[in-house]
């Protein structure tokens, strides 16, 4: 592989990760507060549709995006009603929800738009453009430096930018503020944050709130840069992947950056190489496609290590009289 070709593959990585890191994190505060979401999928799908579908119907991405955070924020609010408010069964909560947003999303779109379950193409100010980062043309000559500025850290859209950015920032909300402390105690010791006169309920509310927003960030994403309109499951199964890659970050966010950037570069190489032999043996293109989610299996297996969840995670909390 030459460089101009790993710098490609790389670019690809950076793109084909940012949902899946942005789905990442919103699952991280989700579960740290001891709320599980399998969710994430039908958030982000929803997410999706509405940014799409108001995009096309407006031409503003910026009205898009903030309608695919709407949509994703409502289906969190009955995920939180649901397992925090009635404390009914989170794993249950969330496929119901993957379902909902599966079928929803097709009907609503073949209602208003009478293209298959589809939208119209995002063209113009209804998608995110690329942005050119300062001096990347005049670095490009740079040897190997110059390439790597102007092909694999400029020419993103915006967020990608704000992708990388919420890294260090859900690293310093969960390790550094006061808020943070007590969303990982809620998620650990319920018991003990409500003796200490903290409310386990709009603790664990506030978080599934992060988890919604995050999620439509990511299902904005992928219908208005990384796709120009919404399909039928679009997501294909990112929600998943991202639920592996925070089981093989462990639950920490600058291990769920490396994490989503792995499964990046699967789905990349799997994009880029149809058609690989090994050994004289060609593999089909299926199997290219199917790494991601082989290794998605492999980590939930349990091969990677052993990962430790939080402790009150999956468990409603009944505050004591």
């Amino acid at each position: 592989m030459d460089f101009p070709t790993l710098l490609q593959v790389l670019d690809s990585t950076v793109r084909l990760a940012t949902p899946l890191l942005l789905a990442c994190l919103a699952g991280l505060f989700s579960e740290r507060s001891g709320i599980y979401d399998i969710g994430l999928e039908g958030k982000m799908l929803a997410a999706a549709f509405c940014s799409a579908a108001t995009a096309a119907v407006t031409g503003s991405v910026w009205l898009g995006l903030l309608a695919g955070i709407g949509g994703s924020m409502a289906l969190a609010g009955l995920h939180g009603l649901s397992a925090i408010t009635f404390r009914g069964n989170q794993l249950i909560s969330g496929v119901a929800i993957n379902f909902l947003a599966a079928g929803l999303t097709v009907v609503l779109a073949q209602d208003w738009f009478h293209q298959g379950g589809r939208t119209p193409s995002l063209l113009g100010g209804a998608r995110f453009e690329a942005i050119a980062l300062p001096f990347a043309e005049t670095l490009r000559p740079v040897p190997v430096l110059g390439p790597v500025y102007a092909e694999l850290i400029s020419g993103h859209t915006l967020l990608v930018y704000v992708a990388a950015l919420l890294v260090p920032a859900s690293w310093w909300v969960l390790y550094r503020t006061r808020f943070g402390l007590r969303l990982r105690a809620v998620g650990e010791n319920p018991e003990a944050v409500d003796t200490a006169g903290v409310s386990v309920q709009a603790t664990r509310y506030a978080a599934v709130a992060i988890c919604g927003l995050l999620c439509g960030l990511a299902g904005a994403y992928l219908a208005t840069a990384l796709q120009a309109g919404f399909s039928r499951d679009m997501t294909a199964g990112r929600g998943y992947i991202a639920l592996a890659a925070l089981i093989f970050a462990k639950w920490r966010p600058w291990q769920a950056l490396g994490a989503t950037l792995l499964f990046g570069l699967l789905q990349a190489i799997a994009l880029r190489y149809q058609n690989i032999e090994l050994g004289g043996v060609g593999l089909p293109v299926q199997v290219m496609d199917a790494l991601p989610y082989i290794l998605t299996v492999v980590i939930l297996a349990g091969f990677v290590g052993r990962a430790i969840p939080p402790r009150a995670g999956g468990e409603p909390y009944v505050k004591e009289r």
